[in-house]
């Protein structure tokens, strides 16, 4: 296919994939689109070691990387010092979460431990991953959250890295445009992780009406995007291609746990919720008694990014050790990021096949618009 994205990124299919795991970003990169590693969960040190076994998988195919690399003003919190924080945690929250496993029957407590390992958002952890990436060979650099500092930009442009930023509103993306980046990703409510209220369908073209008055970048869509039919629809939109993620999460190569990849399999697309419950922020993920706790009348209000997830993490990583065992209350609890498009996933299938399915589909999709056009 010939349009701008593929032009741009130097890829044959104009399909994005983000994915934390190394493995589907290599899969999707051989099979011809463009493999987008989630960076903003590791340290430098693990990062370094995954970007060089992906640039030893992808023979030279062009790939990029997803992190967090805030502006001062994004963060929730002033200190990101794991004792600074875990006094930050009110008691009141951690005792919510210890009563909740306790009246499942589930063997799980919140301990001060736990509380030692926060997720990183602010600005010197974003440069280390970024330093970190540009050292390998990337052609794209994408920002998760807010307008990409001009440190981002600048380190970016300079060593000839695009760079992309995903909005959720036509206001964000014009403080995009104006800050200088590459590429738009237009990411509807259907998302899996954290969206905006806006849907795909309505997004797409508002951003690009926004836009293409001051700036002819491209503009990709995402939420929900799992079929060839819906890249197809994209680009009838006008965007130059699609950013996908749910997708790839029941794949044989994805890093999800087997209990949480069956109980994907068996939900419809209503089986999700834009929940604070995990990460502090509006997050799009599989409804489970988790999200459900932190919905009712009698929950603590969620707290500010990170904090939320100095509970939530640790919390869900001894849910899924014990639902792998069998556990059905810790299956219940069970969840993770996905988006509306997990109730068009039926089974589970290797990344090449998926490709393989979504462009067969595209095709069809776009023949089916010809007819229509000369009938």
């Amino acid at each position: 296919m010939n349009n701008s994205i593929c032009d741009l990124l130097g890829v044959d299919l104009p399909i994005l994939a983000f994915s934390h795991c190394r493995d589907v970003v290599a899969a999707v990169t051989n099979a011809g689109g463009f493999g987008v590693m989630g960076a903003g969960t590791y340290t430098a040190e693990e990062l370094e070691h995954e970007l060089t076994w992906i640039d030893e998988h992808v023979n030279g195919r062009p790939y990029g990387v997803d992190i967090v690399c805030p502006d001062a003003s994004e963060n929730s919190v002033a200190s990101f010092e794991p004792a600074a924080l875990a006094k930050m945690v009110p008691a009141e929250h951690r005792d919510f979460v210890n009563q909740l496993m306790d009246s499942r029957g589930l063997d799980i407590q919140l301990t001060d431990a736990d509380l030692t390992t926060p997720m990183r958002v602010d600005l010197e952890y974003g440069k280390q991953l970024l330093d970190v990436s540009l050292n390998h060979p990337i052609k794209l650099m994408a920002n998760a959250l807010g307008v990409p500092t001009p440190y981002m930009l600048e380190r970016s442009k300079a060593a000839g890295v695009l760079v992309a930023a995903l909005v959720g509103a036509k206001e964000h993306a014009l403080a995009q445009v104006r800050a200088g980046v590459d590429i738009i990703v237009a990411c509807g409510t259907e998302a899996g992780g954290h969206t905006g209220e806006v849907s795909t369908l309505v997004l797409v073209p508002e951003v690009l009406q926004a836009i293409q008055p001051i700036s002819d970048i491209p503009v990709l869509a995402a939420g929900g995007i799992t079929t060839g039919a819906q890249v197809a629809a994209a680009i009838a939109l006008g965007a130059a291609g699609v950013w996908t993620g749910s997708v790839w999460l029941t794949t044989e190569e994805a890093e999800t746990e087997p209990v949480t990849v069956q109980k994907m399999l068996e939900a419809t697309s209503r089986d999700t919720s834009r929940s604070r419950g995990r990460t502090g922020k509006p997050c799009r993920q599989l409804k489970s008694a988790w999200t459900d706790a932190w919905s009712a009348p009698d929950s603590p209000q969620p707290l500010p990014m990170p904090l939320q997830s100095l509970i939530s993490e640790p919390t869900l990583r001894k849910v899924d050790r014990l639902a792998a065992s069998g556990n059905e209350a810790a299956r219940d609890f069970a969840t993770y990021f996905v988006g509306q498009g997990v109730g068009l996933t039926h089974r589970v299938r290797p990344v090449r096949e998926v490709m393989r399915e979504m462009s067969e589909d595209f095709i069809t999709a776009s023949d089916r618009l010809s007819s229509f056009l000369e009938s």
